[in-house]
Order: structure tokens, then sequence, then C-alpha cells
């Protein structure tokens, strides 16, 4: 692996990307005790703000437009890739697409990826809640091809696809081979997935070290420190809590019939491929 250039955090929205993002900063870190959450923004950056614009071009978020912001993504990547003269590792829930002839995930300033996947029946009662959706709404986001979530004040819009259509573009996305992390497999077993990162990323092993990090980017620890501290990465007139639940099967009690059914209509053979779905069609936590 490289020694400068971006790493991706990759995961569709609610998926256990700030999750992840703890555990490298609390690691990177080694600290006496938990990294503040909103510390964060220091060891991982995230490519859909804005401001990363701003600094690049010196000029306000007013004063680009849209189509312009869109054309100066691969520059604003290759600028990041550079910024620390290291490797630097960048949150993003877009697709690996092309819009408009412009890639979402610039290739060369890309040295490799984490990718993170969930239950997409879980997925949408999270995505339903942040966004403020509705389930009805949340389960026809995540079924839709080529779905995007406009931007904000200080955001990019995010190109997301369907659940289905974001994984398969990460997995498989040719000569890239992210490294790719189950949601309830870190719920299960956080050490062992963890671990099993450090090893992706090269990190020599130093298991109490592991298994502090681990122990400081928990959920009840993030949820915690948020009931104390407002996140900031919280966006303006979202829910009142940014870490909600952080389970698995959540899903059975708050999904009707007919929106699992949706689901797996949409999304199903990705599904069963990843041990969402059994061979006889039956939905599973995984």
């Amino acid at each position: 692996m490289q020694n400068r250039g971006i790493i991706w955090l990759a995961s569709y929205p609610k998926s256990g990307n700030t999750w992840l993002r703890a555990f490298l900063a609390n690691y990177m870190r080694d600290p006496e005790a938990p990294l503040p959450i909103n510390e964060l923004v220091g060891y991982t950056l995230g490519d859909g703000f804005l401001i990363h614009y701003e600094r690049m071009t010196g000029r306000t978020a007013e004063e680009l437009t849209e189509p312009e912001l869109h054309r100066l993504r691969p520059k604003m990547h290759e600028w990041l890739a550079i910024s620390k003269g290291q490797m630097v590792y960048v949150k993003t829930h877009s697709l690996i697409a092309q819009i408009g002839g412009t890639p979402l995930i610039t290739p060369s300033a890309t040295v490799g990826a984490i990718y993170i996947l969930r239950n997409p029946l879980d997925v949408a009662l999270s995505y339903g809640h942040h966004y403020r959706t509705g389930l009805d709404q949340a389960v026809e986001d995540l079924c839709r091809r080529n779905h995007m979530v406009p931007g904000g004040p200080r955001t990019l819009p995010q190109y997301l696809g369907s659940w289905s259509q974001h994984v398969l573009s990460w997995v498989d996305a040719p000569g890239l081979a992210p490294h790719v992390m189950r949601y309830e497999d870190m719920t299960a077993a956080p050490e062992a997935a963890f671990e099993t990162l450090t090893r992706f990323l090269r990190w020599p092993p130093e298991p109490e070290r592991l298994k502090k990090a681990v122990a400081f980017s928990s959920f009840d620890e993030l949820s915690g420190q948020e009931q104390t501290t407002a996140f900031k990465e919280q966006p303006a007139g979202g829910p009142t809590r940014f870490f909600r639940a952080g389970q698995t099967g959540g899903w059975r009690e708050a999904l009707s019939e007919a929106q699992v059914a949706r689901m797996i209509e949409a999304n199903g053979e990705v599904m069963r491929r990843f041990g969402y779905l059994s061979d006889r069609g039956e939905p599973l936590d995984g």
C-alpha cells in the first residue's frame, strides 16, 4: 500500500461509518481516555463538506455553483490526497459512478478503501429516522436506482443509488479490492472485526491498543458523549440524536411485511450474497 493518497471509508448512510472513524481515531491517537466525538475530524476527513472547496479555491461556498463544485470534485480529491503528506482517511457516502463524465470517486487519488455494509432492512430504519423521511420513503429510497440526497448549506449532494447499486459499485470495483466489513460482525465480535482491519492496513499487532480503541469507540461511549456534548456533524434540522440505537434486527418490529417484501424485491440478490437473505428467500439479521 502506498504511503500517500486517500483510503476511502465508504458506506451507505447509517451503516456504521462514524463508528469506524471513531475506532481509527482512537487507535491512531492511542489516548488515555476516549477521544471526544468532535475531534474525529482531526483524524478522518469527509468528502461532502463545502469547506474543502472553499479552502482549495479561496472562494466562499456561495460563490461556487453546484455544476462548478461537481467539476472540481476530482481536483478536490487530489488536493485531499496530498493534504497531510501521508495517507489520509476520507469518509464518503458516494457510490462509485460517473455523473456527466465526472467520477464521484477519483481513481488517481485513491490508494485503498474500507467498505462497511449493513443489513438494508436495518439501514432503512436508521435512514428514515436520520433524514426524517418516514419508513415508506426510506424503503423506496434504498430501492431506487440513482437515488440522490440534495446538498445543504455546507454540504454537497450525495449520490447514493439504491442500496444494492451502492454496495456493488464498491465491492466489485475493478482494481480496488476494498476491505469489506459487515456491521453485524462488528457488533457481534468487535475485537475480531477491527483486528482484521488493522491487518488490512498493515499495522503491527498491538492487542492492548486494539482492545482499548474498541472500548473507546463503542456505541455506548459515543452515545454517552452525545448526551453531554452536541455532535457537530449532526445536520441542522435533523433528529435529536445521531447515535440512536446501534442495534441489529430492529427492523423486525418496525417494518411491515410489505416494506420488507419491497426491499427484498429490489435488493434480494445482494442481500443473499452477504448473508441477509436465506436461500429460501427469508430475511435474516446477518
